[in-house]
């Protein structure tokens, strides 16, 4: 008894063990990153305040902070932000060089789209953000400046509150976009099926137009250009379902046919 259970606890004690040398990793890559990005602060600052600086009439942007330690903290959260995005590479891969050993071959081909799909997927998301909806959003909240009842209305956004929306800009339609990465992987586990979705698509339409209004700003121009992508790839994932489910049948009919034929001598 005691042999047996000295045998179940080795394998476990050398599975967290690799596990916490996988996090160390992480953590390293995490911190890494994170002070090369502080070291080049101002630039990556530079980028991200790119947006409302053309949304500002040329010479008139003005980013304030009114507190003496703000602008300290925004560029710790700025290194942080920064470091999260170009560790992620590192860290997925570490996660994934801690799943794999546990999964079969046909299981790791099966998985490795998923995790090309994921950063490229947010990655459109967060250069849809940035490139597009920011600016498109930014040039609207700056408009209602002017005259209002003989005094000047004037916009004046503080440094904390606009990085907090860039950061919520650009991880919302991010993760959003990793919506067909979740329904393939609920589709490849039998969880749902395409003829679920398709029989269930106006509820999912009433679920992306509230998820698209909870988590961008609230304005209607900002809701629409996350919601639109995001049924548009709903769509294609159903696409993608119907050749994948049909390419899944016609592989089970042939190993159907090879299993059930008779070998004459």
């Amino acid at each position: 008894m005691i042999s047996d259970i000295d045998e179940t606890q080795a394998p476990l004690m050398d599975h967290l063990l690799e596990l916490r040398t996988r996090l160390l990793r992480c953590v390293y890559a995490l911190a890494i990153t994170s002070a090369i990005s502080y070291y080049c602060v101002d630039q990556i600052l530079a980028i991200l305040v790119h947006p409302l600086s053309e949304a500002f009439p040329a010479g008139h942007g003005r980013l304030i902070y009114t507190k003496l330690y703000s602008a300290f903290f925004v560029n710790l959260k700025v290194a942080l932000f920064s470091g999260f995005l170009f560790s992620f590479p590192i860290v997925a891969n570490q996660l994934w060089a801690f799943v794999a050993p546990g999964l079969y071959a046909r299981e790791k081909k099966a998985f490795l789209p998923f995790l090309i799909a994921t950063p490229v997927l947010f990655g459109m998301g967060a250069s849809l953000a940035y490139f597009i909806v920011m600016p498109t959003a930014f040039k609207w909240f700056i408009g209602f400046q002017g005259d209002k009842g003989g005094l000047q209305l004037e916009a004046l956004p503080g440094i904390e509150e606009y990085l907090a929306l860039v950061m919520q800009f650009i991880l919302a339609f991010g993760v959003s976009f990793l919506l067909p990465v979740l329904l393939m992987l609920l589709n490849r586990a039998g969880i749902i099926t395409r003829a679920q979705l398709v029989a269930a698509r106006r509820y999912v339409i009433v679920a992306i137009t509230a998820l698209a209004a909870v988590i961008t700003p609230p304005d209607v121009v900002s809701q629409l250009m996350l919601a639109i992508p995001l049924l548009v790839l709903f769509e294609g994932t159903l696409v993608v379902m119907r050749f994948v489910e049909k390419k899944d049948a016609e592989e089970k009919a042939k190993a159907e046919a090879e299993g059930g034929a008779v070998v004459v001598p």
